[in-house]
């Protein structure tokens, strides 16, 4: 049997061809030349809390006089701005103008507010509006302006601060902390500026990035990954996107070589680095595509990040190719002999198949999902047992996605699409929203039989739980 995979645990038997790139991708024609726009524009708010409070206006012209003397004020924001400009305004019906996220959304995209101050929200009337605009040149000097800005006014009116881009609202300290405390070098970890959505499309979950057109770049877009990847994709989005704000180019292809080791903010390189596992090149040779837009997407240019230059039996098996190539992996394997004890834990666990199936069905939590370990036929007449974690489960028939790399199943590739029969699941893990597990019953029995050193003809692994889910 093999692990289940969290962040980064996938198999360590990986060959070549699996995780370098193809060498005929396909060829999709690439439409943006350019990165990062020749100007940029966002609008940033203020939402400000019931009571009396300083006028917000004052307060813009007292921080502009005292810090910020390079950014000038104007009636109109021009279509292509040759300085940093901005342009206020005071919305005075906030309701059917500029509605507060509802308490429902606070649930996803508050940070720092209290629970009186979530409460006020609700009862806000007013929201000071600024809009900032600024060509290329000004990029990183604007934005951080522009952050610093918005919270002085935050902290002068009482008020909090929302960020239009990422759909978030924070307590002046939250914004501080999320957006500059870190700012150390020229250019930020993108990922302090930005936020990742990830939701369920389908069978699968999709992921985009919400925040970068504040750096006139596109948004970035993967699609069909499973849950359990979504450390992982979080990590190849935050890292392609600082590879695009410190000025990687695009060539008309769309081939794109992702090199970690190439990152120049080393906050952002050295962690990951760091929590490579065994095989990683620390590169993804990514085939970018003009991505297809979907309700609630970013108006901006979004870019989808696609494994395709990878082989694989489908598109699932080439985008865990190009991870297991990106991150590496970290995994065991080992033969050992099924005694009573580990068929008691495995009977435990199938009596709770009912239950589980009856909860897939009714749909999961967005983060939460459920791997099945269910066995595979070897050329020599033994088996091979690996995790698959479910994608749609009618009646005893359980689809989807192979979470390990086969060691003798040659006709298997991880991250295939597969198709197994319930009735033949030896074990089971649950993952909460929360990350908390339940489940993997064998796993304790399986260890003490690697202490014991018994060994048997089946291939089998207990879970191993590495973690490195940094998101």
């Amino acid at each position: 049997m093999r692990s289940s995979r969290s962040c980064l645990a996938v198999i360590l038997v990986l060959l070549v061809a699996l995780s370098s790139c193809s060498k005929k991708p396909r060829q999709d024609a690439f439409s943006f030349q350019q990165p990062m726009a020749e100007s940029m524009r966002f609008r940033l708010a203020v939402y400000l809390l019931p009571g009396p409070a300083q006028d917000p206006a004052a307060a813009l012209q007292k921080a502009l006089a005292a810090h910020h003397a390079q950014l000038k004020l104007v009636p109109e924001l021009p279509k292509e701005p040759r300085e940093p400009l901005l342009y206020a305004r005071l919305e005075k019906s906030v309701r059917l103008e500029y509605p507060p996220p509802s308490r429902e959304r606070l649930r996803y995209g508050a940070y720092g507010l209290s629970d009186v101050q979530a409460e006020r929200l609700q009862k806000s009337e007013r929201a000071f509006i600024v809009e900032f605009a600024h060509p290329r040149q000004n990029v990183w000097t604007a934005l951080r302006t522009a952050n610093t800005l918005v919270e002085e006014i935050a902290r002068r009116t009482g008020g909090l601060v929302w960020d239009e881009e990422t759909r978030g609202i924070y307590s002046p300290d939250a914004w501080h902390k999320a957006r500059l405390s870190t700012w150390t070098a020229e250019i930020p970890d993108v990922s302090s500026q930005t936020v990742i959505h990830i939701y369920q499309n389908d069978e699968y979950a999709r992921a985009i990035s919400l925040g970068m057109a504040k750096m006139g770049l596109p948004d970035v877009v993967v699609q069909q990954l499973p849950w359990s990847s979504k450390g992982q994709i979080m990590h190849l989005i935050n890292t392609f996107s600082q590879a695009l704000a410190e000025g990687a180019a695009f060539e008309k292809s769309g081939k794109f070589n992702l090199d970690l080791h190439a990152i120049k903010n080393a906050e952002v390189r050295q962690p990951l680095l760091k929590s490579m596992g065994t095989g990683s090149t620390g590169k993804a040779c990514l085939l970018l595509k003009p991505a297809k837009g979907d309700e609630g997407d970013p108006e901006n240019r979004l870019i989808e990040l696609a494994s395709d230059r990878y082989q694989g039996n489908d598109s699932h098996a080439r985008q865990e190719s190009m991870l297991s190539s990106f991150l590496g992996v970290n995994d065991s394997i080992r033969a050992v002999h099924h005694n009573q004890e580990l068929l008691d834990a495995s009977a435990k666990a199938r009596a709770r198949l009912p239950e589980l199936q009856n909860a897939f069905n009714a749909g999961l939590q967005p983060g939460e999902f459920i791997q099945v370990k269910a066995p595979f036929s070897t050329p020599d007449g033994n088996r091979e047992w690996m995790w698959v974690e479910v994608t749609s489960w009618k009646q005893h028939k359980i689809k989807g996605l192979l979470q390990n790399e086969p060691y003798e199943v040659t006709s298997l590739h991880s991250g295939q699409v597969v198709e197994v029969d319930d009735g033949d699941v030896f074990d089971y893990i649950r993952q909460h929203p929360d990350k908390q597990q339940e489940g993997n019953a064998t796993a304790e029995v399986l260890q003490k039989m690697e202490d014991e050193k018994i060994v048997g003809t089946e291939i089998m692994v207990h879970a191993v739980s590495n973690a490195c889910d940094q998101d």
